[in-house]
């Protein structure tokens, strides 16, 4: 079987050169289903892991837009429509500078296995484009976004491709995508989700990723018998996820004591109160401030930049019980994973998506932390989004209390599934394998019933 994983492995990095996110994505779940592959041939006889590889659609396409000076740019927008055996393409929009092809297709292939374990009918999907939003004024960001969905349009539907927002697609911009797609389709239907609340959006939408993360370590504690009471926990990124985690975990009675941007973070070892999170969450979603601010605001807060050269990253050094990497993918790396396990922290749920470096992900699994991969830890984002469909459908919105019950319901069943995978393919507690072969396995038979499509 090993030789088979090499085979298959020498095929993607061949197919698909310059993509190492990509890869690191394919080797996890390919070396998991490894297990999954000896008691089944007839997924490889279909060659049913080859085609997960394969995107069913790549879609790129240029955005020329004017800024307010009356410059022209032009940007490359891409959507990646991954697989669709269990419904239809799900998955987010990023606009960022570091955007190409690769990464987009790494977060799409999670997608798939993430989508497939909220038990909700989504296909996995991802896109986005190399466009910064950073710094632009509102008017520069409404026309870049009515210049990307005049190509993308042609191209999603609710019953084709859902997009939703992810890095530097927030409210704001999922608004402009919607306006325009409903201007050029002359329908209103729910085809984004993230959406605003008096039209089509889901309450608990914002939160979930940031909840469910914190939902999945919950769960992870309490086949321990313990609970997030009195748990210091470390938590990076300073953006929708990691504002819900540190709310959720101050809701469950932890203590979270780290936040970040890409300049720096701050450690504040009296933990960061409701009070302190609301200043968070004006300074970053209205002022679009930088992280420094908090430790000039809150003296008991100590600040530290970012530096390229320190080859680990200081934030994951501070005793605590729990991290929830809710940054950006590789943020952590072997040396990271090492200190994380010195502080102390013997819980790992990624409200990123795979943030941690293969050698961290050893160093974890090898130290028995409990280590949540982000296709299950961050899965509530997605669940929720699939909760909005399921509302734009009926034309009914649920109250808060019954979305966040769903929610809970959905990353308890995800938690089920990852252990009852693991312990039924003889890795008990591992969380990678079971997550990769949950996920799998309904796409898997999805697709051998559907025959050679």
């Amino acid at each position: 079987m090993q030789d088979y994983v090499n085979e298959l492995m020498e095929i993607v990095e061949a197919k698909n050169p310059a993509e190492p996110e990509f890869h690191q994505a394919a080797r996890e779940v390919i070396e998991s289903l490894s297990l999954v592959l000896e008691r089944h041939p007839e997924y490889r006889t279909a060659k049913i892991l080859e085609r997960i590889l394969e995107p069913e659609r790549v879609l790129i396409f240029r955005v020329p837009w004017m800024d307010d000076q009356g410059e022209v740019h032009v940007n490359r927008g891409f959507r990646i429509e991954m697989n669709s055996a269990i419904g239809p393409y799900k998955g987010g929009l990023r606009f960022h500078p570091s955007v190409n092809l690769g990464i987009l297709k790494f977060l799409a292939f999670e997608q798939v296995f993430k989508n497939s374990l909220t038990t909700l009918p989504m296909g996995g999907g991802k896109g986005g484009s190399d466009f910064d939003p950073k710094g632009k004024s509102d008017n520069e960001v409404m026309r870049f976004c009515q210049a990307f969905m005049s190509e993308l349009f042609r191209h999603v539907g609710p019953n084709t491709d859902v997009p939703a927002g992810d890095i530097g697609v927030g409210g704001r911009e999922i608004g402009y995508l919607f306006g325009q797609y409903k201007k050029l389709r002359n329908e209103f239907t729910g085809v984004l989700t993230g959406k605003g609340l008096n039209w089509g959006g889901s309450l608990i939408r914002p939160e979930a990723t940031g909840y469910g993360a914190v939902y999945f370590a919950a769960e992870m504690l309490a086949s321990r018998g313990e609970s997030m009471e009195g748990k210091v926990c470390l938590v990076s990124g300073s953006g929708n996820v990691a504002q819900y985690t540190v709310e959720k975990i101050l809701e469950l009675g932890g203590k979270a004591v780290t936040l970040s941007d890409s300049s720096g973070y701050i450690y504040d070892e009296e933990g960061i109160s409701r009070e302190k999170l609301d200043f968070v969450m004006e300074l970053k979603n209205q002022r679009r401030g930088r992280i420094r601010e908090y430790a000039e605001a809150y003296p008991s807060a100590v600040y530290t930049p970012a530096d390229a050269n320190l080859g680990y990253n200081p934030l994951w050094d501070h005793k605590a019980q729990c991290a929830f990497p809710s940054a950006t993918e590789n943020e952590i790396n072997e040396q990271d994973a090492k200190n994380l396990v010195r502080q102390g922290v013997y819980l790992i749920s990624e409200g990123a998506n795979m943030p941690t470096m293969p050698e961290g992900v050893d160093v974890f699994l090898n130290n028995g932390v409990m280590y949540g991969p982000g296709k299950a830890a961050n899965a509530g984002g997605v669940a929720v989004s699939g909760l909005e469909m399921s509302q734009n459908s009926m034309r009914l919105p649920w109250s808060r209390e019954e979305v966040d019950n769903h929610l809970r319901r959905i990353m308890k069943s995800i938690h089920k599934t990852c252990v009852d995978m693991a312990e039924q393919y003889g890795t008990p507690g591992n969380y990678v394998n079971g997550a990769n072969i949950g996920g799998f396995l309904k796409v898997a038979d999805a697709m051998l019933q559907q025959g050679l499509v």
